[in-house]
């Protein structure tokens, strides 16, 4: 997933794109608040964390810019300030969640994770799909008691995409541009999720047949969860 931080203090940046980079997500990096208005406008986000004390810009009319032009995002207020204004503004402005600073990156990962289940309806980590287990805290996928360990990195990312976003079809731009951070060409993107997707049936396979994960002709993928 696509991660937008824009922060000030240089340290703090990089340590927070390095850390989110070791839990699978993608990041990229704004040290100023105009740098981060540019990419607001022209890129979309699954999240995008602010910090409210920018030296050129208020980082509440980020928070407005980020929620026109990325209404989809989640946005996170990193802030100093002590004032409640400042907290219950930011979320009036509909920031999902604010951390105070100093904080804990683990407790930041964890926000995520929890703000994540709560915006695609997932009441658990834990999915079961016809006797597949896919656990997306641990980023494993077992057979009932199997362990599916052939999956790759980028396998798992595709799936666990798919399932954030239950029962709707994703065009492979779309899984391209959240998984890979980029949108290619539409012949080279075609061949290249297609090949993920056939090899991540062929390894299922091995177990029992995924109906679950379904093609949608001209369109792309999806997977099937019953309410």
């Amino acid at each position: 997933m696509n991660v937008l931080i824009i922060e000030d203090e240089k340290a703090l940046a990089d340590e927070l794109e390095i850390f989110l980079n070791n839990y699978n997500y993608i990041c990229e990096v704004c040290y100023n608040g105009t740098s981060g208005s540019e990419k607001i406008a022209v890129n979309l986000y699954d999240f995008i964390l602010i910090d409210l004390g920018l030296p050129d810009y208020d980082g509440l009319d980020l928070l407005k810019e980020a929620k026109k032009y990325n209404p989809e995002a989640v946005c996170i207020i990193l802030t100093a300030r002590a004032e409640v204004y400042d907290r219950i503004k930011g979320l009036d402005l509909g920031a999902d969640d604010y951390l105070p600073k100093p904080f804990s990156l683990l407790e930041l990962q964890s926000r995520m994770q929890a703000i994540t289940r709560r915006k695609f309806g997932l009441k658990q980590n834990l999915i079961d799909l016809g006797g597949f287990l896919i656990n997306l805290t641990d980023r494993t996928i077992a057979y009932y008691n199997t362990e599916i360990s052939t999956i790759t990195k980028k396998e798992f990312d595709l799936i666990a995409y798919l399932i954030l976003h239950k029962n709707r079809t994703l065009t492979r731009s779309q899984l391209s541009e959240h998984i890979w951070g980029s949108i290619v060409n539409d012949d080279y993107d075609s061949n290249y999720i297609d090949a993920h997707i056939k090899n991540i049936r062929k390894k299922l396979n091995v177990h029992a047949s995924p109906d679950w994960l379904e093609t949608v002709r001209g369109l792309g993928y999806k997977i099937k969860i019953n309410a």
